[in-house]
């Protein structure tokens, strides 16, 4: 039994996320103490009991402490498996945090995976589903991992509701990722939505983006504007990504809030944007951390340079050393420029004759 400290680093619900994930895919029990002690209200919350139930699933694993509020779990994976799965988060909590539990489990699938969630899609605090289809898959797709993502219906706080649909399927092993210089940049695109809105709040967060951008000497490509209807709650927010010549893809968010004005939020976005690509890191500070889990599983030498090194990416490297075994080397100093570097485990999930299982095979 691994033994987790939950309030490590940052002390937040990416140590039960990254932990799970990691487990599952390895057969190695976990417990997980202090749960998101860094946080204000401590302990289990809806969107991870959703991650923490689907990854059970897909695992045949047994746990102890699924409960609202918990602050100690013990996971015990089995066999994996692939199939279909929907699951319901029950609030606006997280989509994408769901997701990021379960994307590192299905790259070892003995089968596809053909998965539904519904809860939030654009969700302070956490990816929108823009980003893991802009930025996240894009660099993933490097490493050869196969999936896609698609957004049916868009979610908000505080009714959730939305609609995300992730499907993947197995490979023989991921390969390592490396990047120095990210090279010239490209052009600017991404999605502006504004639900159960006047269609004029996604063309504001767009136009104003667009000008920020272009004062900065970014070239801007297609905003697509989404202005769709059926949330259960109104929201807007925005999502740019750029790629660059040595195939970087470097990502920035901004999500709406009552009273502040769209031209605000596409301003923020742009801003951000510009900030990642002149810390020239070959990964953005968001997917600094979120690769963490797949560098420990690849196959060969990982090395690449970050934005910016935040605590999700510290905590995430010590957390994916004490379950997988490997050793990350962490070039740089908080809240600057890194370099990530790791030798993987290199699984690799060999499909069986039987759909039903997999073997697991290690190279050292």
């Amino acid at each position: 039994m691994i033994d987790i400290d939950g309030s490590l680093g940052e002390g937040g619900g990416q140590i039960l996320r990254t932990s799970i994930a990691l487990a599952a895919v390895l057969g190695r029990d976990v417990r997980i103490r202090k749960i998101r002690m860094g946080r204000p209200e401590p302990g289990l919350k809806a969107q991870h009991l959703a991650g923490v139930r689907a990854a059970a699933l897909m695992c045949d694993a047994k746990v102890e402490g699924v409960e609202v509020g918990s602050g100690e779990l013990v996971f015990r994976p089995g066999r994996l498996r692939g199939g279909s799965f929907r699951f319901d988060v029950g609030t606006a909590g997280s989509i994408g945090l769901v997701l990021q539990t379960l994307m590192p489990l299905s790259a070892f699938l003995p089968e596809s995976l053909d998965l539904e969630v519904t809860g939030g899609t654009d969700v302070k605090w956490s990816p929108p589903v823009d980003y893991l289809r802009m930025v996240t898959l894009p660099v993933l797709r490097s490493m050869k991992y196969d999936a896609e993502v698609e957004l049916r219906r868009r979610g908000h706080y505080p009714r959730g509701g939305g609609l995300a649909k992730f499907t993947s399927n197995p490979l023989a092993c991921l390969a390592p990722i490396n990047g120095r210089v990210p090279g010239a940049v490209g052009v600017v695109n991404g999605v502006s939505h504004a639900v159960d809105l006047p269609r004029h709040v996604a063309e504001r967060q767009a136009e104003s983006a667009r000008r920020v951008l272009a004062a900065k000497g970014l070239p801007v490509g297609q905003i697509i504007l989404d202005d769709s209807n059926g949330s259960l709650s109104p929201g807007s927010g925005i999502v740019l990504s750029i790629r660059t010549a040595n195939g970087a893809v470097i990502g920035a968010d901004c999500l709406g809030e009552r009273g502040k004005p769209a031209e605000r939020i596409g301003e923020e976005a742009a801003l951000r944007l510009v900030e990642e690509v002149e810390w020239k890191g070959f990964l953005d500070s968001h997917m600094g951390d979120m690769v963490i889990p797949f560098m420990a599983l690849a196959k060969g030498v990982s090395e690449v340079t970050v934005s910016r090194l935040t605590h999700h990416c510290l905590t995430n490297a010590r957390i994916a050393e004490q379950v997988v075994g490997v050793k990350f080397d962490v070039k740089g100093e908080l809240g600057k420029p890194g370099l990530l570097r790791t030798n993987g485990l290199g699984l690799e999930a060999v499909r069986a004759p039987s759909s039903s299982s997999a073997r697991l095979l290690f190279h050292p």
